[in-house]
C-alpha cells in the first residue's frame, strides 16, 4: 500500500464577495520528495507560474487533487471558521488514498479521526500544502472571473472580490451583489 502525504489550504478567506475556496494535493510519499522542491506559496507565484503549476499538478500522474467551494451564504449564516470547516469535511470526503498525514496550513483543522499537523505559513514552507495553495487560488480566481461576466457593475475579474480601493468604491456605487458577503460588508451597507 502507498503511503501519501496530503496537503490541504485555502483561498479567499477575507473578501468581500464569492466563496472561500479549499483544495488539497495528496502525492505518494516516493514522488513527493522527488517533485515539488520548487512550488512555492501560490501568493507569492506570477499569474504565469500559478497557471504553469496549476497544470502540471492537474497532469501529474501520481497525485490526486481535489476542490471545494463554499458559497457566501453559508459564510453569511455560519461564519467563515464554520465555511471552512465544511469545506474540509467535503473535501476529506472526496479524498480516495489513506493518508499517511494532513499538512495543513494556518488555522485549518481536519477532523480528530485523521492524523493532521497544523503548520503556520506552511504554504511558505511545505511544499505540498503551497501546491494545495495554488489548486485553491487558481480555481477561485477562475471563478470570480467567470462571476465578473454576471456582475460587470463590479470588477471581479481585476480584484477578485477582495476590498481593493476599486472595489470599496464599486460597492459604495452600486450597493451588494448577490455574491457579495453581508457580514463582510457591514462598512457599506
Amino acid at each position: 500500500m502507498r503511503r501519501y502525504l496530503v496537503g490541504i489550504d485555502e483561498a479567499g478567506r477575507g473578501p468581500l464577495a464569492g466563496p472561500v475556496t479549499l483544495a488539497y494535493v495528496a502525492c505518494p510519499l516516493k514522488i513527493y520528495k522527488k517533485n515539488f522542491k520548487a512550488i512555492k506559496d501560490s501568493k507569492k507565484l506570477t499569474l504565469k507560474k500559478r497557471e504553469e503549476w496549476f497544470r502540471h499538478l492537474r497532469e501529474h500522474p501520481h497525485l490526486e487533487y481535489g476542490v471545494t467551494s463554499v458559497g457566501e451564504g453559508i459564510i453569511d449564516r455560519r461564519g467563515i471558521s464554520r465555511a471552512v470547516k465544511i469545506g474540509i469535511r467535503r473535501l476529506l470526503s472526496r479524498l480516495s488514498v489513506k493518508p499517511k498525514m494532513l499538512l495543513l496550513d494556518g488555522s485549518l483543522y481536519a477532523p480528530p479521526e485523521y492524523p493532521q499537523k497544523t503548520i503556520i505559513k506552511g504554504d511558505e514552507k511545505i511544499p505540498i500544502i503551497a501546491a494545495a495553495s495554488v489548486i485553491a487560488k487558481v480555481t477561485r480566481d477562475r471563478k470570480m472571473i467567470r462571476l465578473a461576466k454576471k456582475f460587470p457593475k463590479y470588477s471581479f475579474e481585476i480584484h477578485k472580490g477582495y476590498g481593493t480601493k476599486l472595489h470599496r468604491r464599486l460597492l459604495r456605487k452600486h450597493g451588494l451583489s448577490a455574491i457579495h458577503r453581508r457580514s463582510f460588508c457591514t462598512k457599506f451597507i
